[in-house]
């Protein structure tokens, strides 16, 4: 670790390149400043940076973005872009959680509308939406009522009554990534999924009720529909137990399909087949299945936060203007168009931690921000604070559209339950005005502020750099944890 810490090239103030060498393909790139690189080098995770250079069929580099840190296979925050022909793919360099991602919901509200009611607000989403390991779902899903989550996604919610007609059109992909199939999923992920759907899981995965604290682009912030002093709220959860089986059945299967394809790996963890493979094939076809399910997932968790609030406040949604400004993924791998060295060329790209950060003008983007670029949602930890962005045309040319997708752990679990034994994490927040409530025992250790990086400097990386550009911070006064 300390010869790849001094062997780092800097490219200029927030780009450090890892020289190729030995069996790697492609150099390595990781997005910082030269503030944050001892924290990069605290772990692990630019070794892991190093070894996914290796892999068959890379191009450009292999990536990591300010938050990045120790994961399974590819670190998370990691990006690598694969030719579709000569590439792999691998549940490694998409993680365990398929399609964890963030929705932000504004609302017409303001701080004085709800300062007397956060508490209740937080009582009742938390009675309405279950959390936890293992939690159970208000949905009963019958098995073809499941396959047809899998195939429709978030549009299958909308066409069930969870959500408004215009929530798919602002959802990445419009909540519903095309090629997936059921038949691809074992019947093991389908009986831990069939009753989770709505539920909001645990770790880091939390609701947020935020204010908007600061606006940086006036303009851009109005066409988000975004104010100062704005009630808004945050959802981060993924595909919970369905995706990660999925992910376990593919490592296997993977793990077969090294030795078959003659795949040499550093790490066995970044277990792959080539993209075109039938094990290839296979796993992209289950892994949108399992994305779909995410879409889903929150799609059912906003429709139970708009009726929460309906509740606590005795407004319709509708009149307190609680649409949805976007939801982003992370967690998985998409076939997409980039230029590399002047031409065109179809990669699959792998963002494991990371957003996708599309600058404006692209066609995939919604009609309403065509100008302005696709949101980006990038969460901090639960007692500072939180950005929206938007994507930036550097993204297209540094990182295959790519930014970061939150601040990124300093510390593993274990480690912030040891560093905060003895500590009220929650009362610790509620003196500076954030109402927190969780299911585990230990959630509230685990993701106390400082197991974080902080999501300002990490931020700022990624606005310097020129991937994504910063629109509105957001601050919480209300949350809950798994």
């Amino acid at each position: 670790m300390i010869e790849l810490y001094k062997n780092l090239e800097k490219i200029d103030d927030y780009r450090w390149m890892i020289p190729k060498t030995g069996k790697m393909r492609v150099p390595g790139l990781i997005f910082s400043s030269e503030n944050m690189l001892k924290q990069i080098f605290s772990d692990e995770a630019p070794i892991q940076v190093k070894n996914a250079a290796t892999l068959p069929g890379i191009v450009k580099y292999s990536m990591a973005m300010p938050d990045i840190h120790w994961g399974y296979g590819l670190p998370i925050g990691g990006v690598i872009a694969t030719d579709i022909d000569s590439g792999i793919i691998s549940p490694g360099g998409v993680g365990s959680d398929i399609n964890c991602g963030v929705r932000l919901v504004r609302t017409d509200l303001v701080h004085s509308d709800v300062k007397d009611y956060v508490k209740k607000l937080i009582s009742v989403i938390f009675q309405e939406i279950p959390c936890g390991v293992g939690s159970r779902g208000r949905i009963k899903l019958s098995r073809e009522d499941e396959k047809n989550v899998l195939i429709k996604g978030s549009q299958w919610a909308v066409k069930n009554g969870y959500g408004w007609a215009d929530d798919a059109d602002f959802t990445e992909d419009n909540g519903r990534l095309e090629g997936a199939d059921p038949s691809a999923v074992s019947n093991r992920a389908l009986d831990r999924g069939r009753d989770q759907l709505g539920t909001l899981g645990s770790g880091n995965h939390f609701l947020e009720i935020q204010i908007v604290d600061a606006i940086f682009n006036q303009e851009k912030a109005e066409k988000l529909g975004i104010f100062k002093g704005q009630i808004c709220m945050m959802i981060h959860c993924g595909s919970r137990g369905f995706g990660h089986q999925v992910c376990d059945d593919y490592l296997e299967k993977m793990g077969r399909a090294v030795s078959k394809y003659r795949i040499e790996l550093p790490d066995r963890q970044l277990a792959c087949a080539p993209l075109n493979s039938p094990e290839g094939k296979q796993y992209f076809s289950a892994m949108k299945a399992a994305a779909n399910y995410a879409y889903a997932n929150r799609q059912c968790i906003l429709h139970w936060v708009r009726g929460s609030f309906e509740k606590v406040l005795g407004k319709s949604a509708e009149s307190m203007g609680m649409h949805l400004v976007y939801d982003v993924t992370h967690n998985t791998a998409k076939v997409e168009e980039h230029n590399v060295d002047g031409k065109k060329v179809r990669l699959c790209v792998h963002r494991k931690g990371a957003t996708r950060s599309f600058p404006s003008h692209n066609p995939v983007l919604p009609e309403k921000y065509y100008e302005i670029g696709q949101p980006v949602i990038i969460p901090g930890d639960m007692g500072r604070s939180s950005f929206l962005l938007v994507g930036k045309d550097k993204a297209m040319e540094y990182s295959f559209g790519s930014t970061c997708h939150g601040a990124g752990r300093l510390m593993s679990r274990r480690k912030a339950i040891k560093s905060a034994k003895g500590r009220a994490i929650n009362r610790e927040l509620e003196d500076k005005g954030i109402f927190v409530m969780s299911r585990g025992r230990d959630t509230l250790k685990e993701e106390c502020p400082e197991a974080y990086k902080n999501v300002e400097d990490v931020v700022e990386v990624v606005h310097n750099a020129g991937l994504s550009e910063k629109i509105a911070k957001l601050i919480p006064i209300g949350v809950i944890k798994g």
